[in-house]
């Protein structure tokens, strides 16, 4: 295959019923691009599907088969294998406008950009229609990258998916992604967003991210939650390896404490069905353990919401107060929006 523009990598597990979709749309890129089908150890026909593709467009397409990995595993076999003067992820559910890599790749070489990106919009069916739009980043953000920008991409990189990123500068510094987790891109985003040094956006939502009944996101397990917690731990290890710790103390203790801690806490208290009291005390052991004063950070002052705050404290002092307050505030918000009043008969609507 020969060298092209954009290397689109397209990690796949078991997405028979949804790829073709976003194949078709990255195949819009024409000969500007090349296609990465990496099929993740499918036990489905997701491998067929991928071979079908290649042989169809054998100078765009290829297929990759590799035992089961991960998302991140199934990435860096992409990053391995792009010859791509960028290089983008795209997730096997989604899809893209027919112009997004045209426009992506024109504003990059226009304006020397080493990363360039865009929005997304939530949709539930295939359209064209945009949904609720999502911003990822904003104009203050894009540029040259000096340190403010930089700070301002740690706290809120956006998304992985609806950038390009300069491949050289992923080889030369060796960028990846975590392996064997969830939220990867919680780590990789606001790392690799360190190394690039100048980011333009394009002003549309051009991606399209799909919501359906089958998404990782949509359920909430204290596997899941270890795996946020595990991605905050390597985000640190790799900033402190890259020697960003002091320039950046302030945003990576305030994107530590929130990925690690808050919001940790708050979706494991409201989505796994039996919180466990032992988890809820490790929670707050792990971050103190980073970051013992990170209620004084800044960032979190100013950020955090006051009644986030309130809890956050509660807990500091008292792990079992917390966990029985937060747990009969949850239970009677639940019996509230279910038309009940607190002796449990049917209230007036």
């Amino acid at each position: 295959m020969n060298k092209k523009i954009l290397t689109i990598t397209i990690p796949c597990y078991n997405s028979q019923d949804y790829m073709k979709k976003c194949v078709d749309h990255a195949l819009l890129g024409g000969e500007l691009v090349e296609i990465l089908i990496v099929d993740d150890g499918s036990t489905d026909d997701t491998a067929k599907i991928a071979d079908a593709y290649a042989e169809k467009y054998p100078t765009i397409v290829k297929a990759i088969h590799k035992e089961n990995g991960g998302h991140g595993d199934a990435v860096n076999t992409g990053i391995a294998h792009a010859t791509g003067v960028y290089f983008k992820v795209v997730d096997s559910d989604d899809w893209v406008t027919p112009d997004f890599y045209e426009k992506l790749l024109k504003r990059a070489e226009e304006t020397g950009a080493d990363m360039a990106g865009c929005d997304y919009n939530l949709v539930s069916e295939h359209t064209f229609e945009v949904g609720r739009i999502v911003q990822n980043n904003t104009l203050e953000q894009t540029g040259i990258l000096d340190a403010a920008k930089h700070k301002s991409l740690l706290i809120r990189s956006g998304s992985m998916v609806i950038k390009i990123y300069q491949a050289a500068v992923i080889r030369e510094n060796r960028l990846d992604f975590p392996e064997g987790i969830f939220y990867e891109d919680n780590c990789a985003g606001p790392v690799w967003s360190l190394y690039f040094k100048h980011f333009e956006r394009v002003e549309e939502p051009m991606y399209y991210y799909y919501q359906h009944d089958t998404s990782t996101v949509h359920y909430i397990s204290e596997a899941k939650c270890r795996d946020r917690m595990k991605a905050a731990e390597l985000f640190y290890e790799k900033c402190l390896a890259g020697g960003f710790l002091e320039t950046y103390r302030e945003e990576i203790e305030y994107r530590f404490a929130e990925l690690y801690y808050v919001i940790t806490l708050f979706s494991y208290m409201q989505g796994v069905k039996k919180p466990s009291l032992g988890f809820v005390k490790e929670l707050r052991a792990g971050v103190e353990k980073y970051f013992p004063d990170f209620e004084k950070n800044r960032y979190y002052i100013e950020r955090t919401g006051a009644e986030e705050k309130r809890l956050i404290a509660m807990q500091g002092k008292s792990a079992f107060r917390f966990y029985w307050y937060y747990r009969a505030q949850l239970l009677k918000r639940r019996w509230a929006a279910r038309g009940y009043a607190r002796n449990g008969e049917k209230c007036e609507r």
